[in-house]
């Protein structure tokens, strides 16, 4: 049987394999009803309200390391919650502003 021939494999951007790596990740978002994202964006927002209130109490507080380390998750979550509500994703700034909420009750409750 004669060998196979073999095809010479280019990329198809050229070479140039950082081209691939810049690439955005493609966002999969939860498709929601006007109705649902209407609830998500006054949840997102009053979440959002909440954990920046409990952050301003504890400003000025002297924190200890688990505090400080909680000021910075919330400080995160809040962050990602915006940039995803810029995004319109109400699904996932829901969900991250509400863990920002939850972090920052725990904040004011271990002050």
């Amino acid at each position: 049987m004669p060998p196979r021939p073999r095809a010479s494999v280019t990329p198809a951007n050229g070479g140039n394999e950082t081209e691939k790596l810049e690439a955005p990740a493609p966002v999969i978002a939860t498709q929601l009803t006007p109705q649902e994202t209407s609830v998500a964006q006054q949840q997102t927002n009053q979440s959002l309200k909440v954990a920046e209130k409990n952050l301003q109490s504890a400003s000025g507080k002297n924190l200890n390391a688990a505090q400080t380390d909680l000021v910075s998750k919330i400080k995160g979550f809040i962050k990602d919650a915006r940039e995803a509500a810029q995004a319109g994703d109400w699904s996932r700034a829901r969900s991250l502003a509400k863990k920002a909420q939850v972090l920052s009750e725990e904040l004011v409750g271990s002050l």
